[in-house]
């Protein structure tokens, strides 16, 4: 995906004020920072494993064909969108909001092109659902691992704890956006042409693989990785079969400047959470409904990687409440999560027409919403 100097200039910023305050963070407060690190390493290699068998996955054609198949089975616009959801929310809980969104989005696009309908409602709900479905896995999202780091919940745990207010807010913020953009969702015929069959093998059993692993322990990082790795290093292996993986699609599929610099921040956010206990005393004073919207608010601020590293640097009294404003919370504005960049790019790189307004205002429609739903449902269930 061709990236703009504008594009590459603001991400390597991202990388310098990322390093700048890391160390700046280890030499003032190093047991601190030493600390954060601890907390915020985890997520962000589980997210490179993820974004590594994604990738292997959309070079085997997996997306495409599960794109494809929606197309010419849907009969109408309605029901395409209804299935658009669930492939968003279930590639978003398997494989990271981050893989979601960049994967998908051309995928969406295209499937809009081929029946004739219009982009709108398939890439904003890519983007909305991305972001509000990643609550059912701990991969699903990097702040649910950093908030996690206090629960020491294994992934079936987490997934019992959080399905229900998941649900609930994906459903709300699918409903909203549906209801926003009906006018777009036009009946068309299904598209004739075949598509290239998609290889079912290393990017299919790699997929298989972290599912397992993220469900089934409680420290996945390294493993993904390592299976993220062997995925790719496989790929590359097949005689004619890496073409279209080279080590600098890899690194741009990662966002590595932007990785570096969203680590950076949030270990000096994290290091600042814990020689200032002002962040801890406001979430103590917080109720769960208080504590989601602190959280919504701040990852609009300081991105919500950061945000968790800051609000989860000591135990938050309301741990599930913090990850509904957390995930929710950045559909408010695009400071809100790197998914809006990755999905800017993506959508741009195909020539799709996202819309920063557009999506600023179904997101300030659907968050409130969503997350008092969400919330809602963990009061009702008594898990906060």
């Amino acid at each position: 995906m061709p990236r703009t100097e504008h594009a590459l200039g603001l991400e390597r910023a991202i990388a310098a004020l990322g390093l700048t305050v890391l160390i700046a963070a280890a030499v003032t407060a190093p047991a601190d920072a030493r600390a954060a690190a601890a907390q915020d390493w985890p997520p962000f290699v589980l997210v490179t494993g993820l974004l590594l068998v994604g990738l292997v996955a959309e070079q085997d054609g997996l997306f495409a064909a599960g794109g494809h198949a929606l197309a010419r089975v849907a009969p109408n616009g309605v029901a395409l969108y209804a299935g658009t959801t669930v492939l968003i929310v279930t590639v978003t809980t398997l494989l990271n909001l981050d893989t979601s969104v960049t994967f998908l989005t051309p995928v969406l696009v295209y499937v809009a092109r081929s029946r004739g309908e219009q982009q709108a409602p398939l890439i904003y709900a890519c983007l909305l659902l991305s972001n509000a479905g990643s609550l059912l896995l701990p991969g699903s999202n990097l702040t649910n691992l950093i908030v996690l780091g206090h629960l020491h919940l294994s992934g079936g745990e987490f997934l019992r704890h959080m399905a229900a207010p998941a649900l609930t807010a994906a459903a709300v913020t699918a409903l909203v956006v549906g209801v926003c953009q009906h006018r777009e969702l036009r009946t068309t015929l299904a598209p004739t042409d075949d598509p290239e069959r998609p290889v079912l093998g290393v990017g299919l059993a790699a997929v298989a693989a972290v599912t397992v692993l993220v469900v089934a322990l409680r420290a996945a990082a390294l493993p993904v990785a390592v299976v993220g790795l062997i995925a790719l290093l496989a790929r590359w292996a097949r005689p004619g079969a890496g073409s279209g993986v080279t080590p600098r699609t890899a690194a741009r599929a990662l966002g590595v400047p932007v990785l570096v610099g969203l680590f950076g921040l949030a270990v000096a956010l994290g290091t600042l959470g814990r020689a200032w206990s002002g962040p801890a005393a406001l979430l103590a004073h917080c109720d769960v409904w208080a504590t989601a919207a602190v959280a919504a608010v701040s990852s609009v601020l300081v991105n919500n990687l950061p945000a968790a590293s800051l609000l989860a640097a000591r135990t938050p009294p309301h741990p599930f409440a913090l990850l509904v404003g957390l995930n929710v919370g950045p559909n408010l504005f695009v400071t809100g999560s790197l998914a809006w960049v990755l999905w800017l790019r993506a959508a741009r790189a195909v020539g799709g027409r996202p819309d920063i307004r557009r999506a600023t205002v179904l997101g300030l429609v659907s968050t409130p919403l969503a997350i008092a739903a969400a919330v809602g449902v963990l009061v009702a269930e008594g898990m906060h």
